[in-house]
């Protein structure tokens, strides 16, 4: 490992997704010698659902986490100096900020610097435009009514920017990697244009940005791949020099691993094409990354590429798509399954019966069909039927939980444990758009 200019930054992994724990994020800033922590909290519906919050008050649509995580981990982090990243912003990243600063003044932590990086929110481009979607047909004048959000995904420089003046920046939508490949380029100072750098920052912020599923939690399989104390699970950390080489490890102590086998697990987590991994800064190139075991959970990082970004952004566009209508039954001891297959033939014939329109129905067997429908494996002591349609309407989508909670008294015997449910459907599809038409901006909030 190249250690130029000095000594390694280390940057943690606090979260993973939106529903991640909070206690190993806590443990990071305490034990973890931490420069840098990054929450990565967005899939790519939760920018749309946050867009409904923000509608219904103008005051929310940030990651309802925030204020527990950051109530959490900002005591620690301004005591030992790590800054902190996060899309937690979501679709609302200046009242996160206010949120956040809200919180330090009351935590005691005067003067915290709290940075918002805006310009993702691209909605009023796109909405009068007929962008052809990149992953499904149609385009966005198809969906024009029942637009929700449109949000671009931002790279690691004007996170960057941020850092050089705030101790916590929240963004919107931004590239996973993007989190934590600007630690990397506010203190080494990387080029916009070097390409090999940008590339071998991107392969480790891949390699983090899904917290305890490179430390084995996603990993562990019993007798296969087995992890130890994983109620303990510690998230990552990265030793990262300036060259772009790194080194993978965890807090000692903390469950789960850090191995060969878990860090190739995350590298092909969502890639396609291992050579060009398309990203705002840079097209990444994984395919000659290598991975060095140098110690009980140390896993040195090299190989990593890149070259030049494209000319376009990402956007990830969220949309009302109707209605999910939901029921769902249990039926256990001999004949379960025979029982359960009858249950789900009277609703499909009810539904037919009743001229319930229906743009979509899905009935299985949880246990038994309802994932694997290439055969029927053992029967089971229990099983529970569930029956979902997608409809236009919640009235419609309503009848389909009537119609399994029906079964109570007019269907097969044994029937209990009915839930029913109705949700808006909120579907998100992809478009491109020149990224010069994107301007990002920094606003700062002092504690």
């Amino acid at each position: 490992m190249s250690r130029l200019n000095g000594r390694a930054i280390r940057i943690g992994a606090g979260a993973g997704f939106a529903g991640d724990r909070i206690e190993p994020a806590v443990e990071l800033v305490e034990r973890g010698d931490l420069d840098y922590l990054c929450f990565e909290c967005l899939a790519e519906r939760t920018i749309a659902l946050a867009q409904l919050a923000a509608q219904r008050d103008p005051s929310s649509g940030y990651d309802p986490l925030l204020e527990r995580r950051f109530r959490a981990v900002l005591p620690g982090a301004h005591a030992n100096r790590v800054k902190i990243i996060t899309n937690m912003g979501a679709a609302n990243p200046m009242a996160a900020a206010k949120a956040t600063a809200r919180i330090a003044r009351e935590l005691g932590l005067k003067g915290l610097r709290v940075a918002a990086v805006l310009g993702d929110d691209v909605l009023a481009l796109i909405e009068p435009l007929d962008l052809p979607f990149t992953d499904k047909a149609g385009s966005v004048a198809d969906i024009r009514g029942n637009l929700i959000s449109a949000n671009a995904y931002l790279g690691a420089f004007p996170i960057a920017r941020a850092l050089s003046d705030a101790d916590v920046v929240l963004t919107g939508r931004v590239c996973d990697p993007a989190l934590f490949l600007a630690p990397m380029i506010n203190e080494f100072g990387w080029s916009s244009s070097d390409w090999a750098l940008l590339g071998r920052g991107t392969v480790i912020g891949h390699l983090l940005e899904c917290a305890g599923q490179l430390t084995g939690g996603y990993f562990a399989d019993p007798g296969r791949k087995d992890v130890h104390d994983l109620a303990r699970l510690g998230f990552p950390i990265a030793e990262v020099w300036n060259d772009g080489t790194a080194v993978l490890t965890k807090v000692e102590g903390s469950g789960g691993q850090i191995s060969v086998a878990t860090c190739k697990e995350q590298l092909l987590y969502e890639i396609f094409d291992p050579s060009t991994y398309l990203q705002a800064d840079v097209v990444a190139d994984f395919s000659a990354v290598q991975f060095a075991e140098l110690g009980p959970d140390r896993i040195g990082v090299t190989g990593g590429a890149g070259r030049g970004r494209t000319d376009t952004l990402k956007v990830s566009v969220g949309y009302r798509d109707g209605f999910i209508g939901e029921g769902q039954i249990s039926y256990a001891g001999p004949g379960a399954v025979e029982r359960g297959t009858l249950a789900g033939e009277i609703v499909r014939e009810r539904l037919s019966l009743i001229g319930l329109p229906v743009r979509a129905l899905e009935i299985g067997l949880v246990g038994v069909n309802a994932v694997n429908r290439t055969g029927q494996p053992a029967e089971p002591a229990e099983v529970r039927l569930r029956v979902a349609a997608r409809t236009d309407d919640p009235s419609s989508a309503a009848q389909i939980g009537a119609e399994v909670e029906a079964l109570y008294l007019n269907g097969p015997s044994g029937g209990g444990g009915v839930t029913r449910s109705v949700r808006e459907t909120v579907a998100v599809a992809s478009v491109l758009i020149d990224r010069h038409l994107v301007e990002p901006e920094i606003v700062v909030e002092i504690a």
